[in-house]
């Protein structure tokens, strides 16, 4: 492997693994994983299905503790420290690393009781109103449900649903949001509008996000990993550099066949 295809950073990234293996059931998704994600940017992770992607995802906050087929070996830190250390709750590490899913999750609650549900739980000694509707507006929301709040979640639309998702994550402060194909689900207007937001939160946090649309993934990311699967399904990192070098000047074959539309 030459050097080049894998970007590393000066200051200490925000998320990084170092030799991250995940296997199901003994069967390995990947194996010794190196990566490195900075501050308050946008990284993409790219490629085929089942190159374990969304495996990687959810190592960055223990999601993969919730099936009990996964066993996670090496290290995920985050901010220097090593979140899979023994006695760790997981549960602190999701507040600071939030996620949001393929399809909209809003709870069967209130627009208003899903994002305090949080700083509730959490018993963060804030104005709940206040922190609602910042985390409404940071959404993109507050003007489409200001006079609604005490309605079902679950009368939104998709579009309005998945932003409630990421109203949801932001209201703990957190300061990494992971998102997984968070768009695949909706309308075009509604797509944009997340990949708006997307860029509007990466000034203050840092995203993370798996995309099989390469066109959305080169509007939003300021980085971009490619993943792909040898002839066992075992994934592995091809390819890591800016958006510039991974989807206009690919260093390896496979990630240039993947971003043309050759392979995939």
């Amino acid at each position: 492997m030459s050097e080049e295809k894998f970007h590393t950073f000066k200051n200490q990234p925000i998320l990084e693994c170092k030799n991250l293996t995940v296997e199901y059931s003994s069967k390995p998704a990947f194996k010794a994983l190196n990566f490195q994600i900075p501050e308050n940017k946008v990284v993409a992770l790219i490629g085929p299905s089942g190159c374990g992607k969304s495996t990687l995802l959810r190592c960055f906050n223990r999601m993969n503790d919730t099936i009990k087929a996964a066993n996670v070996t090496g290290n995920v830190f985050f901010k220097g420290n090593d979140i899979y250390q023994k006695n760790l709750d997981p549960t602190n590490i999701r507040f600071k690393i939030g996620m949001v899913f393929q399809k909209p999750n809003p709870f069967p609650k209130s627009i208003f009781d899903n994002v305090a549900f949080g700083p509730k739980i959490n018993k963060l000694n804030l104005n709940i109103e206040e922190l609602v509707e910042h985390s409404l507006k940071r959404a993109d929301l507050w003007d489409e449900v200001k006079d609604r709040l005490k309605d079902n979640a679950l009368e939104l639309s998709g579009g309005q649903q998945q932003r409630l998702c990421i109203a949801r994550a932001l209201a703990v402060n957190p300061e990494v949001i992971l998102m997984d194909e968070p768009a695949s689900a909706l309308d075009p207007i509604s797509t944009q509008k997340i990949e708006d937001l997307i860029k509007i939160l990466s000034e203050n946090v840092t995203i993370v996000i798996v995309t099989h649309n390469m066109q959305q993934a080169a509007r939003v990311s300021n980085y971009a990993a490619c993943m792909m699967s040898d002839e066992n399904r075992i994934g592995e990192l091809v390819e890591y550099g800016t958006n510039e070098q991974i989807f206009g000047n690919p260093l390896d074959k496979r990630t240039e066949d993947y971003v043309t539309g050759r392979i995939g």
